[in-house]
């Protein structure tokens, strides 16, 4: 069984997360599959995606991944990324989609009418781009990771945990959102750690030897 598995449901840049995961971790095997016994019996398990999440959900029904990927993020070091983050959670504004319900929470749809810099141009959404990522819970994953290091971004939707203990970290766009969350053994992001050239990578060299347990505390 491979070391990391990532679960492939028909969406999102899984190439490109494997080649990041490959050059981080050139000793470890990764695979992309769509195979729920390869994905339980993996060491670590990657969730990514982008595009909508009621096509996600309904994916990874069709193709019988739903109970995989709640034992994976019940059980082993697990990553989500960006849509991956977003379907964790109970409750989608698009659509009125209704995600996996792993994670207390909703998932909103950044507010025309909020969408304004400090002066007041109107900001573009989707948010795509770098900003800055500002860590609010200390983690293993944020190891040698700098707070405030910028990361990459692609997304029309944020969540919105029903729990602050859940938030390992914010951005701003322009207000401040939820960018990261963490309990347990599962860390998961809304920005691209595998387009986010050294930091992005730090992030995924720690997810490899991540044992899948958070530190206890916040950052003030």
């Amino acid at each position: 069984m491979p070391d990391i598995a990532i679960i492939d449901y028909g969406m999102g840049n899984l190439h490109s997360v494997a080649k990041a995961f490959e050059h981080v971790a050139p000793r470890a095997e990764v695979a992309v599959t769509a195979d729920p016994a390869v994905i339980l019996g993996a060491g670590r398990v990657v969730f990514p995606g982008v595009g909508a999440m009621a096509d996600c959900v309904r994916e990874l029904e069709t193709r019988g991944l739903t109970g995989a990927v709640r034992q994976a993020a019940a059980q082993k070091p697990f990553l989500g990324i960006c849509l991956g983050l977003q379907a964790l959670f109970e409750h989608s504004e698009e659509g009125g989609c209704t995600g996996l319900g792993i994670l207390p929470g909703r998932v909103l749809r950044f507010p025309g009418e909020a969408m304004k810099d400090e002066a007041g141009e109107k900001l573009k959404v989707p948010h795509i781009g770098w900003n800055t990522v500002h860590q609010v819970m200390p983690h293993p994953m944020w190891a040698g990771i700098e707070d405030g290091a910028r990361f990459y971004f692609v997304h029309s939707y944020y969540v919105e945990p029903a729990s602050p203990d859940l938030v390992a970290a914010v951005s701003h766009y322009p207000f401040a959102f939820t960018c990261a969350v963490a309990r347990g053994n599962l860390f998961a992001v809304q920005f691209h750690p595998e387009k986010s050239q050294a930091a992005g990578l730090r992030l995924l060299a720690n997810f490899v030897t991540w044992e899948g347990r958070q530190e206890e505390g916040r950052k003030c």
